[in-house]
């Protein structure tokens, strides 16, 4: 008996001590890092007519800041959103409201800057202008290689009329 269970014990050895690395599958994680990282900071120049007072454009820069994304959204959006993209899969809206605080926000965060009263600080004084809002939109890593804003139209996030919706909301009087 007791040579049995000694048997028992140097067979079970050596099934857990075996070498099981040609069954593990290995990603090669330097590839893996590369498809991650993101393309270099670019500077965008504003299209024309991206700045309006277009109440729907409004609208839906006001409906992209406040929500998370198609499976989540609050309410239905407005004119020329959808919640799904053409690929059937939810649109990813751009939650600003989680780190920004702006006119009627809910559960807004203070990570990022606040946004309340933007247009009478910043525009009406002339310290901002458009153009420097869309690149904040479009790619912040221009002037802050730090940020923790979200990197939108390098990464494809928004398209350039999605980001020049959300600017006109953010610049538009409240």
């Amino acid at each position: 008996m007791k040579k049995t269970i000694m048997m028992s014990l140097a067979l079970l050895g050596s099934l857990v001590a075996a070498d099981y690395s040609a069954v593990i599958e290995s990603p090669n994680a330097s590839k893996l890092i590369e498809k991650d990282l993101l393309a270099p900071a670019k500077v965008y120049t504003m299209p024309k007519g991206c700045i309006t007072t277009d109440a729907d454009a409004i609208a839906r820069g006001a409906f992209m800041f406040h929500n998370l994304n198609g499976g989540k959204v609050k309410g239905n959006p407005p004119k020329g959103l959808a919640k799904k993209n053409a690929d059937d899969k939810p649109k990813q809206y751009g939650n600003c409201v989680a780190c920004h605080n702006i006119e009627d926000a809910e559960g807004a965060g203070n990570i990022g800057p606040d946004l309340t009263s933007y247009n009478a600080m910043f525009m009406a004084t002339g310290v901002r202008d458009n153009q420097f809002v869309y690149q904040k939109i479009a790619d912040a890593r221009v002037d802050n290689v730090n940020t923790h804003m979200t990197i939108n139209l390098t990464t494809k996030l928004f398209n350039e009329r999605e980001i020049c919706d959300i600017t006109s909301y953010i610049v538009s009087p409240k």
